[in-house]
């Protein structure tokens, strides 16, 4: 295990990308950055707090999350949203996102329960939001109305099933997905009951890389949810992980600074794994300018 980068606050959404390498957000300070393998990091752009996950797009940048799901990148001079925020409907932002085999997002978002004088997002009880897929015509609609705190999304090797990870519940739930990217139905996968789980990746293999908040770990589950093994990390806020590298064998874990009594202990960890792990595809949602 290695230490790649260190001195964040708490990273999060890391994305591989095969010619600029690691890329990942600081939620609490705000910006994206990249990192070499020789450690060496340089900010992708700044400023943007709240970014919980990130995925390419084939118009040469970035989709993220936040307050809304936006498009930063070469082909736009400013934010393209892609998807807006409703506090009216108790949906305040957006956490984790993937994308499937199409280029089309999965977003999960982020609820409250408004106070009783209070519409515009200050205040008020944390409740469950829907999980959204955004088309390629940019059009979005909810695919599963109640998810208690959204985190990791990640799809199986034949793209049958998505993974998606309930830290409210503990619980990783799968879903089977229909040709038109709805589901079929929702069951358990594995539950974890040590720690949260939060960001994850699938390996070739099938099997599902969780990142365990809180409990220092990433538990490795076998296709039929089964705990196949799990890797320790010295710090307790394991946030996400991705693959990397020429052969996907590069493990990248981030993590937080909670529970290390410090606001600069977000840390890049990277491993190699004995699997491969699956590319995940560029996002083709159309951009409309503002």
């Amino acid at each position: 295990m290695q230490v790649l980068t260190s001195g964040f606050d708490l990273i999060e959404g890391p994305v591989w990308h095969p010619d600029l390498g690691l890329m990942f957000a600081d939620t609490k300070r705000g910006g994206a950055y990249r990192v070499d393998q020789n450690g060496e990091v340089s900010t992708v752009f700044e400023h943007r707090r709240g970014i919980g996950g990130m995925a390419l797009h084939e118009n040469d940048g970035l989709i993220v999350s936040g307050r809304n799901i936006a498009f930063k990148g070469a082909a736009a001079t400013a934010t393209i949203v892609v998807l807006e925020n409703d506090s009216r409907q108790g949906i305040i932002g957006f956490n984790d996102i993937t994308t499937d085999s199409h280029g089309r997002i999965y977003a999960g978002a982020l609820g409250f329960l408004p106070a009783e004088t209070e519409l515009s997002g200050v205040g008020g009880e944390q409740k469950g939001a829907p999980l959204f897929l955004i088309e390629l015509d940019g059009s979005a609609r909810a695919v599963h109305p109640d998810i208690k705190i959204t985190n990791g999304l990640g799809f199986s090797p034949d793209g049958r099933k998505l993974y998606h990870a309930d830290s409210g519940d503990r619980t990783v739930y799968v879903y089977d997905v229909k040709p038109d990217g709805g589901f079929s139905g929702r069951h358990v996968f594995a539950h974890t009951p040590q720690g949260l789980p939060d960001g994850l990746a699938i390996a070739v293999d099938g099997s599902v890389w969780v990142g365990i908040a809180h409990a220092g770990q990433v538990q490795i589950f076998e296709p039929d949810g089964s705990l196949r093994s799990q890797l320790e990390f010295p710090v307790p806020m394991v946030t996400s992980l991705c693959f990397g590298g020429k052969d996907m064998m590069d493990l990248y874990v981030t993590s937080g600074s909670d529970g290390t009594g410090r606001n600069d202990a977000g840390t890049v960890f990277h491993l190699r794994s004995s699997v491969a792990g699956l590319s995940v595809a560029r996002a083709r949602v159309k951009l409309r300018s503002n």
